[in-house]
């Protein structure tokens, strides 16, 4: 049992992403794609998502 390394390697960024809303730095310092990063930085600031006309 106990916590694997991808889901500590996946809080760490989860955690980087509540500090920052920068994707930018998300991919520099864990070598993600951009898309990975903005999941993360929607997942920890969900009001920085775009909701524009359809």
């Amino acid at each position: 049992m106990g916590i694997h390394v991808t889901q500590l390697r996946q809080d760490r960024i989860l955690d980087e992403a509540r500090a920052t809303t920068d994707p930018v730095r998300l991919v520099r310092v864990f070598g993600i794609t951009v898309a990975t990063a903005m999941r993360y930085v929607y997942a920890a600031h969900p009001e920085r998502r775009s909701t524009g006309p359809r």
